[in-house]
Parts: structure tokens; sequence; C-alpha cells
């Protein structure tokens, strides 16, 4: 298959270092860089942070929150 592609100087420059570098060609370079990417068609599921659900409960410390942060919770 054949693809064209415009890049920057400075990247082609380290393509064709790492290239002279192994002996093999450009194509073999790119080839090995892509496979190192993540599937085209795998979704990865976006972790939730663990302090964004803070306020998402009526129970347990959640519905305190407020009270904690004002008495000086997580002050030095």
């Amino acid at each position: 298959m054949s693809v064209t592609v415009e890049i920057p100087a400075e990247a082609l420059a380290r393509l064709e270092a790492e290239a002279a570098r192994r002996g093999v060609s450009i194509d073999d370079v790119i080839a090995e860089l892509a496979d190192t990417l993540p599937d085209g068609g795998a979704v990865t599921p976006r972790r939730a942070l663990a302090f964004a659900g803070i306020g998402a409960s009526g129970q347990g410390i959640s519905d305190r929150v407020e009270d904690l942060l004002a008495d000086g919770f997580g002050r030095d």
C-alpha cells in the first residue's frame, strides 16, 4: 500500500536516522511505530476520577462534605 504523508523536516530526519541505525527502511520504522498505537476500533474507557463521585450520593460522607470543609478538614 502506498501513502503520501507530509511531515516536518525534523521528524523525517529522525525517521531516516533511526532507519539507518537499524539498517531498515523508513517504511519499517513507521510500521513498527504504528504497531505501538492502540487498535483503531478499540475504545479505551474513560476512568472516573475518584473525587468526582463525592457529591453523587446522599448517604455517607458526601452529604457532609461542606460541613467537613468548613470545619477545616484537610488543612494543615
